[in-house]
């Protein structure tokens, strides 16, 4: 980046009309002379080198396309062989990352052709955490575009397949990640989750994921679609590796301007004993089944699970809390502006002490200039919309449903004083059938006809799991519990304890 000019005249009566000023000649000139010196200080810091994250383990770096034969699914953008440790808690595993997480010197693509070619000069502070514990990264795994999808269908490389049957989706947007689990190409992976987009890929294509409370896990080093509602975590083929793989990547990363306070516990001491329902309290949220979208086999499935679930020691009562029904509008109101302005804000908006990755923001930032065309359907959508909202009434709905969130965090607070998790399906449906060359309108639809009950606890930030509850015509089903806020803990024990019971 080269030191920057001071503005023309004509630039300056331009970007002070963008916040409504009409200067006069006068005040134009009095700007200009004055500007060139206040720039004076940033060419100083265009001399001075901040630190940045060192890359620990810099060998293995080089990655290759699998073949189709190699990757029948689409589930991987690149493969790699990146070797942690010797020894730890993830010694032996392949690990693969969602391609929206940072892995230095590999090309990280976002599920898109937006930003072509760039390549990440620092890891994300999860990858730095996997790679302490003996993991090894082993893949960039196919995504969603720009990450703004729960189907499958969106990536610029190819939709993913469902594992069970190759004429649906995998789920999105951490389609990838769930895919290359159940086929066993990796032990476990990392996926991303702003809307549901760990929780929906891991019920589509049966296996578990784990979306931890809001700001437990890192987001250094990961592209986001907005502050408030971004979170990471793990996807694996049973809750005892999602339990390790969160040991490892949980915790205070001063880096991260997400993170306040921060409350970790002993995920593994949870599942390392044996599993025992019958001091476990589920509350069977009524209100999380029954959506206009759901298939009313996905709600026998889960209720049928539960039941057995309840058999076997664990006790189940009904919860209503109305206010769910508001969730997805409630998400909806955040994500659509806060979406907004992480786009206009290069990736990463502003405000908020950590690191940022300024090589990313000036690759994001050129890229969505020249290519902006290029964004996916989905992304167009809400940029728009989310710019008109902001302009023309002032933020007002996206201040309002964050507030309203904090309500919908109390009401789910409320009911979790008299149980110990919630219960719902993850999705109202099973995996969608891929079709051909869907439209615009096709996209945009079957992008978010499943977030109804992963959506809310995104804004509210609880923990919350998708755990293989059966099947519906051959496609799996997904159970969701959701816990208390940084007791996730609780969640991965109430898991593994239904899993035993449903296998």
């Amino acid at each position: 980046m080269s030191n920057p000019r001071p503005p023309t005249a004509d630039e300056i009566e331009q970007y002070a009309a963008v916040h409504h000023m009409e200067l006069s000649e006068e005040e134009i000139e009095e700007m200009a002379a004055v500007i060139p010196e206040l720039l004076g200080a940033y060419e100083r810091l265009e001399e001075l080198s901040p630190s940045k994250p060192e890359v620990k383990y810099p060998d293995g770096r080089a990655g290759v396309k699998p073949s189709t034969e190699d990757d029948p699914l689409n589930a991987f953008i690149r493969t790699c062989e990146v070797s942690g440790a010797d020894s730890g808690l993830l010694s032996g595993y392949d690990v693969g990352l969602k391609d929206n997480v940072s892995l230095a010197d590999v090309e990280m693509t976002f599920g898109s052709t937006v930003v072509p070619g760039y390549v990440p000069s620092i890891d994300a502070t999860i990858v730095t955490r996997l790679l302490d514990s003996g993991a090894s990264i082993t893949g960039k795994l196919n995504m969603e575009n720009l990450a703004f999808s729960g189907s499958g269908e969106m990536s610029a490389f190819g939709p993913v397949k469902n594992p069970h049957d190759t004429d649906h989706l995998a789920g999105g947007s951490s389609s990838g990640s769930a895919a290359a689990v159940v086929t066993e190409d990796v032990d476990v992976a990392i996926g991303g989750d702003q809307a549901g987009s760990i929780r929906i890929p891991a019920a589509w294509c049966g296996c578990v994921g784990h979306k931890p409370t809001y700001g437990l896990v890192p987001y250094t080093g990961i592209l986001g679609l907005g502050r408030s509602f971004d979170h990471t975590g793990p996807l694996a083929r049973n809750v005892v590796d999602c339990a390790r793989v969160l040991e490892v990547i949980a915790g205070k990363d001063p880096l991260d301007p997400r993170q306040g306070t921060i409350t970790t516990q002993s995920y593994t001491d949870v599942t390392d004993k044996d599993p025992t329902p019958g001091d476990l309290t589920i509350g069977v949220l009524e209100q999380g089944f029954g959506h206009e979208e759901s298939e009313p086999d996905v709600d026998n499935t889960v209720r049928g699970a539960l039941d057995a679930f309840a058999e076997a020691g664990a006790e189940t009562t009904a919860v209503s809390i109305p206010m769910h029904l508001d969730g997805l509008p409630i998400w909806n109101g955040v994500a659509n502006e806060g979406t907004t302005a992480t786009i206009a804000g290069e990736g990463f908006g502003h405000f908020g002490n950590g690191y940022y990755d300024t090589d990313l923001m000036e690759a994001f930032a050129e890229a969505r200039r020249k290519n902006a065309d290029e964004y996916p359907p989905t992304i167009k959508l809400v940029a728009t919309l989310g710019e008109y909202l902001a302009e023309e009434y002032h933020s007002h709905y996206y201040a309002k449903a964050q507030n309203l969130s904090r309500d919908l965090a109390a009401a789910y607070d409320d009911a979790l004083k008299d149980v110990d998790v919630l219960a719902m399906p993850t999705t109202p449906q099973t995996a969608h059938e891929r079709i051909e060359n869907p439209s615009n309108l096709q996209i945009i639809d079957r992008a978010v006809d499943m977030l109804a009950n992963t959506s809310p606890f995104d804004v509210t930030g609880h923990p919350a799991i998708s755990v293989p509850a059966g099947t519906s015509n051959g496609l799996p089903v997904g159970v969701m519990f959701v816990g208390q806020h940084f007791d996730d803990a609780t969640v991965l024990r109430t898991a593994h304890a239904f899993e035993q019971c449903v296998e």
